[in-house]
């Protein structure tokens, strides 16, 4: 049974594993530092589909089908299949899982849905509702930027605070028992506001969310950046990822080279003209299985602390002058489950 520690931490009894993961990219994703990492990438952001919409849902599609392929996995091998992207009624994932027989979690946590995704598969296992789950997430530059900011024709000039939605997608399965990597535990974020209203400088909004996170779950957990090789947050990038920082040194802790960001690997900023970094509910799912996960698997890293993080606005709350409140999910990740 799962055991609650602290005021937002949960430990898995049950041994929950990554069995596998595939990661999809857009042609500036390719091109960036991480670019050979990911399975998929493609030089088309519209896959050949006649708009960027129906673009995303195909690229999420073929990074799920790669998934299934990679592990050896038939559709009746997987009990569910839960995910989120960006878009309004999360239409990407909607419309992609209809391509899959599978019963089907749509969830919502902008650009934290992935880590939204995998604590409750990780919860539905636990509790044994399902054996095997798939958890995804998906999001598109163009097709974000004309929901939440300006139409592409525009030809607007981003603020230097801005972050480019990343065209991307991850997928991973987890099941009971097996091999690989395991998630032991997760901390569930709150709703952070800071009353911040620029939806041009989202690292800023989510900075504290992501730190009230990590902060909640070395108390309840009594750990610190010591007992992780890294502690990766989601979609923070340059301006977010330093912000954080100081805020965890001002409360004592000094992440002493084990923190980096999704949002802050993903683009050479300077070279690839990519504002200050990426975002996007696939900037997070996209690094962790195309960058991270590899480094758990060949024991390369033992321990990670992986904490995507979220701005839930929408264009309606933006237009009515509202701040963007920010949600940031923690998932405690490792080689081999340790007793607690």
């Amino acid at each position: 049974m799962a055991r609650k520690v602290g005021e937002q931490t949960v430990y898995f009894d049950n041994k929950i594993t990554i069995a596998e993961v595939s990661s999809a990219v857009g042609p500036m994703e390719g091109n960036g530092p991480l670019g050979k990492d990911f399975d998929l990438v493609f030089e088309d952001d519209c896959l050949g589909e006649s708009t960027f919409e129906k673009g995303e849902c195909m690229m999420l599609r073929k990074c799920v089908e790669n998934l299934l392929r990679k592990g050896k996995f038939t559709q009746s091998d997987i009990d569910l299949i839960i995910g989120g992207d960006l878009l309004n009624q999360i239409i990407t994932t909607t419309f992609a899982a209809e391509n899959f027989d599978m019963m089907y979690w749509g969830v919502y946590s902008a650009c934290s849905s992935f880590s939204e995704a995998l604590q409750i598969a990780s919860t539905a296992i636990e509790a044994g509702v399902v054996k095997r789950a798939v958890a995804c997430s998906s999001s598109h530059f163009s097709t974000a930027e004309r929901q939440y900011r300006n139409p592409l024709e525009l030809g607007s000039q981003s603020k230097a605070t801005a972050q480019r939605t990343a065209t991307a997608s991850g997928a991973v399965v987890l099941q009971a028992g097996g091999s690989g990597p395991v998630i032991t535990g997760m901390t569930i974020g709150k709703i952070i506001d800071f009353d911040r209203k620029d939806a041009a400088d989202m690292g800023t909004a989510m900075a504290p969310a992501a730190a009230h996170t990590i902060l909640t779950h070395f108390k309840d957990t009594n750990t610190s950046f010591a007992d992780y090789d890294m502690v990766y947050t989601g979609d923070l990038a340059k301006v977010g990822l330093g912000i954080l920082s100081d805020m965890l040194k001002m409360h004592g802790y000094d992440p002493s080279g084990r923190l980096n960001d999704c949002g802050h690997m993903l683009f050479d900023c300077v070279k690839q003209h990519a504002d200050c970094g990426g975002s996007g509910a696939g900037c997070s799912s996209s690094v962790f299985c195309g960058h991270i996960f590899p480094k758990l698997k060949n024991k390369e890293l033992g321990r990670i602390l992986f904490v995507p993080t979220g701005a839930l606005l929408s264009t309606v709350s933006s237009y009515q002058k509202n701040s963007i409140p920010c949600i940031a999910h923690a998932v405690v990740i490792e080689n081999k489950k340790d007793k607690k």
